[in-house]
């Protein structure tokens, strides 16, 4: 697929993550008219020490190069998230990025 950009920061208890995705995010249809391969993401997981702590079921309907932003609980400076892509056809990305 591509890259990934990950940003974690530890604030009055609870981690607030940026997370840039790299994707073409085009569909069947919209493959057929732009002549274009299908390609698209259909699920993003974050976790932190082996524990999910944010996931999202993707697809077509989300713009090229999707931008997330989500907060959850339970991390702390130092620990390391670990964001983890699939496409369309099953093949899967991951990334890291330590929280700060």
């Amino acid at each position: 697929m591509g890259s990934m950009k990950i940003k974690a920061k530890f604030k009055d208890g609870v981690t607030e993550v940026k997370l840039l995705l790299t994707s073409p995010m085009v569909g069947k249809e919209e493959a057929e008219t732009k002549k274009v391969p299908v390609s698209y993401l259909t699920h993003v997981t974050a976790k932190v020490g082996g524990k999910v702590v944010w996931e999202a079921s993707t697809g077509p309907f989300l713009s090229k190069d999707p931008y997330f932003m989500f907060n959850f609980k339970g991390g702390k400076v130092g620990d390391e998230m670990v964001v983890e892509t699939v496409d369309e056809k099953g093949k899967t990305e991951s990334d890291k990025d330590v929280i700060k």
